[in-house]
């Protein structure tokens, strides 16, 4: 596996401000062609880097209500699918958990049904308590900048440095901290394959 350069940075910070944004611009920026960016933009997908090109839907275009920030006090065995329910929610934007396991998320709700908002998502069983912030203004703004990738161990979750292991195994691409993970991966791999 291959350490990320400030030019793989500087493609990803564009490509979090703007997925589509074309190969030809970023080339520009970063002093490459557009077909080198895109064989770059190929091999930060094939590495795990980039999982997926996504849309971020402003909601406050599509739908009336005021925006919201919702924090719940949840009970420590209730924080999953406190944090699933709210985030199959239609009106919210953001879901985030907190280091103390509450939940918090911003959305768009008609301000006087919050409430009624609340017990219907959520039920007013899996949480302690609630608090509503009216907010004036909200941006998102995904930054890579500052940040240092780590792929995880396909094996035992530890980080894969540049010392890692990068192997294809049955069509899909795996990442291994060391070569004996490795090596456990694909024997159990090879095992559960035999007896399918």
């Amino acid at each position: 596996m291959t350490d990320l350069d400030e030019t793989d940075r500087r493609i990803l910070e564009l490509l979090a401000a703007d997925g589509r944004r074309p190969y030809s611009d970023i080339a520009d920026d970063v002093g490459l062609s557009a077909p080198a960016v895109s064989d770059r933009v190929a091999a930060l997908e094939a590495s795990g880097v980039i999982d997926r090109f996504t849309v971020d839907i402003d909601r406050s275009q599509l739908r009336e209500g005021a925006h919201v920030l919702v924090d719940l006090s949840v009970p420590p065995g209730n924080v999953d699918e406190v944090r699933e329910s709210v985030g199959a929610a239609d009106a919210v934007e953001h879901v985030f958990v907190t280091a103390s396991g509450d939940v918090t998320c911003s959305a768009r709700l008609p301000i006087e049904d919050v409430r009624a908002w609340v017990g219907d998502v959520v039920g007013t069983d899996a949480i302690t308590d609630f608090d509503v912030t009216l907010l004036e203004s909200a941006d998102w703004r995904p930054s890579v900048g500052g940040a240092e990738f780590a792929l995880a161990c396909d094996e035992c979750g530890n980080t894969v440095t540049s010392e890692g292991e990068t192997a294809r195994i049955g069509g899909s691409r795996y990442h291994f901290c060391c070569s004996s993970c490795q090596a456990r991966f694909e024997e159990r791999y090879e095992r559960l394959d035999a007896d399918a």
